[in-house]
């Protein structure tokens, strides 16, 4: 996800208490789900957020937000050089098998609380120009903590995002297209019996005179690059 965000730059739901509980109960091993870029943190004053963040502790977390914010630190540098850092480290954890899907939600978690705080300083600054994206899991997919991630991933970057949920139908993503004039539209699916479905959704956008003009993504366990290229999605990545 994140190569997309560098080539649309260059050429231009949240989860609950009650969720995380849910899925943290479920521990399930079906999703792989891996944010790359393990590099850390380097100002001393915003290591605790970094540090906040991979351990998954929201309060935390909001508490240097906070301070940053007080302290003049600009927003940007505070997603870029520590929150999405932090996702990354808790990725490289989960590839590593030092850290499960609970620690991924908690990590989420946390980086989302940060994030709202820094969101009304972001407006009308260049980086919320960079687009609109609506995402989803795909009809017949209840699959959806990948997708989240991915979504407060490219939040942290500058995009507005639309998260619609899970078993999206292709109206549905039709619709949300047009009303919100998206960029981009992402499409999760973590079945091999509903990523199909993303072939029907770009139909869709073809039947509606839409195609052209959004960029489409794709992810999702068993998606792949070929898959990619033989649906006629625009991008595809294997992490968020």
């Amino acid at each position: 996800a994140m190569r997309m965000v560098e080539e649309y730059s260059s050429s231009s739901s949240d989860v609950s208490k009650e969720d995380l509980s849910k899925e943290e109960a479920a521990a399930t091993k079906q999703e792989t789900i891996v944010v790359k870029d393990s590099a850390a943190a380097g100002n001393e004053a915003l290591k605790p957020l970094f540090n906040a963040i991979v351990d998954g502790k929201l309060e935390p977390a909001v508490e240097v937000t906070k301070k940053a914010i007080a302290e003049g630190v600009q927003p940007q540098e505070i997603i870029n050089n520590y929150m999405i850092k932090a996702m990354g480290e808790v990725g490289q954890r989960f590839q590593d098998g030092k850290a499960f899907v609970p620690q991924l939600l908690m990590a989420g978690r946390a980086m989302k609380g940060a994030l709202e705080l820094l969101k009304p300083l972001l407006q009308g600054s260049a980086s919320t120009t960079i687009g609109k994206v609506v995402i989803g899991t795909v009809k017949g997919d209840l699959h959806d903590i990948g997708k989240n991630l991915v979504a407060s991933m490219l939040e942290g970057c500058g995009f507005e995002v639309i998260n619609i949920g899970i078993d999206v139908s292709c109206d549905k993503f039709v619709e949300e297209v047009k009303k919100n004039k998206a960029d981009i539209l992402c499409m999760s699916a973590l079945l091999t019996t509903t990523m199909t479905y993303m072939q029907e959704v770009i139909n869709a956008l073809e039947a509606a005179g839409i195609r052209h003009q959004v960029k489409v993504m794709i992810g999702g366990a068993p998606v792949s690059q070929g898959f990619a290229d033989e649906i006629g999605a625009d991008g595809y990545s294997d992490n968020a």
